[in-house]
């Protein structure tokens, strides 16, 4: 009996091994491609992942950081992911060019969009940019900045009546070195990066592009359009969209246990506690208690916006079958 009973028992552990092996297995592999490092801007995904969200949801998320040299729409045509995390005016201009990315989620309901200026230039509104120079990131992050300057009217060209451009790599050394009047920050990063540097609030000018009218949708969740197809990859999209938007509802109630679990996730290590803490509820505040779904109203600003360019729009036509709802119906 003793023989019978131990030989059971590896029989029952073996078998509870081979279908927790096949439980894994079973799961559905998903790669998504960040805009950036591995920081606070993306905790929800972060989070998502470190609490079972997507686990649960029977996926195995892999989330790959971004970088100064990578483009999320070029990793999605060469087949490195199949989610990414975009700006829309990247993600229209892409699809004008050939990458058929569609939007099926749009976590983020607020732009965190800023050029933060020097009072010592004497800039005190849009009006006074002219003949200033401008730090600008590119790699897809420059289309809001040159509708709103084609908006005023502003030539990027240089020269008195227009701006000079500088291309900014993502730090703000351009403004701390007076080698740019005004630079490019966001509301939860850059901005703080400044203040750190010890340039006091009261010695910088800052214009929100959702102040000037001028805000556009950041950070949407995008796939290739014919992934829409397969009932499987749109059902596959819905169960990381809602364990997604679990992560940003928990980052929301959590914010500093939302940063460690980033700052664990960064391999780097080049990131800090109180910056990613303050970066969380900064972010959190920009999702504003999202359900994940696309507001069109914003995405029709959004593309009116990216329209109004005179003669060197960001898009030169209104999109067709940019957006979907066949995911979020799901949620």
């Amino acid at each position: 009996m003793a023989k019978f009973a131990v030989r059971a028992l590896a029989a029952a552990t073996m078998l509870a091994g081979v279908l927790s092996a096949g439980a894994a297995s079973a799961a559905d592999q998903l790669t998504l491609q960040l805009k950036w490092v591995t920081q606070g801007q993306f905790a929800g995904y972060y989070v998502a992942k470190d609490k079972g969200f997507y686990e649960a949801e029977g996926l195995d998320v892999t989330i790959k950081p971004g970088g100064p040299d990578i483009a999320p729409p070029q990793v999605i045509a060469g087949g490195g992911a199949d989610v990414i995390i975009d700006w829309m005016p990247s993600a229209l201009a892409s699809r004008e060019k050939g990458v058929a990315l569609v939007n099926i989620a749009q976590p983020f309901k607020k732009s965190g969009m800023m050029l933060t200026c020097r009072k010592d230039t004497g800039i005190t509104s849009p009006a006074d940019l002219k003949g200033k120079t401008l730090g600008v990131w590119f790699f897809g992050n420059e289309y809001p900045f040159l509708s709103w300057m084609s908006q005023l009217g502003l030539s990027t060209a240089g020269g008195a009546d227009g701006v000079t451009v500088l291309k900014q790599g993502f730090n703000v050394d351009p403004l701390l070195q007076k080698q740019a009047d005004c630079i490019s920050t966001m509301t939860y990063n850059e901005y703080w990066q400044v203040i750190d540097a010890g340039i006091s609030p009261d010695d910088l000018v800052v214009f929100k592009y959702e102040d000037q009218g001028v805000a556009t949708l950041e950070d949407g969740l995008y796939v290739l359009e014919n992934t829409l197809q397969d009932p499987a990859m749109v059902d596959k999209y819905a169960r990381f969209v809602r364990a997604s938007m679990k992560g940003w509802a928990y980052a929301a109630e959590n914010p500093d246990e939302a940063a460690d679990i980033v700052l664990e996730n960064d391999a780097s290590g080049a990131q800090t506690e109180k910056h990613q803490k303050r970066m969380v509820g900064e972010i959190v505040k920009l999702v504003d208690g999202s359900d994940g779904k696309l507001d069109m109203t914003a995405y029709e600003r959004t593309v009116k916006s990216l329209l109004s360019g005179g003669s060197d729009p960001v898009i030169s036509k209104e999109p067709t079958g940019a957006t979907t709802t066949a995911v979020t119906d799901k949620l």
